[in-house]
């Protein structure tokens, strides 16, 4: 394994961590931590395989692991803290803090299918082979999540209250006399 290749990774593991645990801290413990195994098992590695899909192969375990770890110790599950987040303030960003809401209210199984597949633009085949289920069960996983965050999506910008009527093209602005 060359250390040049594993930097080259480092911005999709920083992505997909970040994005998966919806925490900048714990993505940053995840990437760490994943380095870290991958140095130690580094001659689990085969020259020649997608050192991209292993990595995330190691990552996703590892997520998987702590996720377990945290339910044994009865701590506040990512899905349910994301539920019971409070509505979006009015800003120029609601589209993207409504996503990252939605996104954390996914199962996590889903979310690391959606993720994978539509940021890390990974083969559904390669999705496969990190996650290490059939493909169909990508397929539909990726399907149900897509379903789900357009839902939310949708039940989110009905929520908000509709922008300030515009005025009808061809018609004038009412004027007002100024002293």
């Amino acid at each position: 394994m060359d250390r040049a290749q594993v930097l080259d990774q480092l911005p999709g593991l920083r992505r997909y961590a970040r994005m998966l645990t919806g925490d900048r801290w714990a993505a940053d413990d995840l990437v760490q931590d994943t380095l870290e195994r991958a140095c130690r098992k580094w001659l689990l590695w085969r020259s020649g395989t997608d050192l991209r899909a292993w990595l995330f192969t190691l990552m996703h375990n590892l997520y998987l692991n702590q996720r377990r770890g945290m339910a044994a110790l009865q701590v506040l599950d990512l899905h349910d803290a994301a539920a019971e987040l409070p509505a979006a303030v009015p800003t120029g960003h609601d589209t993207v803090l409504d996503l990252e809401r939605c996104l954390q209210r996914l199962p996590a199984d889903q979310r690391a299918v959606l993720l994978l597949v539509t940021v890390e633009d990974m083969a559904y085949a390669e999705v496969a082979r990190v996650l290490q289920v059939p493909v169909g069960t990508v397929m539909s996983r990726l399907s149900r999540a897509r379903a789900r965050m357009r839902d939310w999506m949708e039940e989110a910008s009905s929520a908000r209250p509709a922008p300030p009527p515009s005025p009808q093209a061809g018609t004038p602005p009412a004027l007002r006399r100024l002293k």
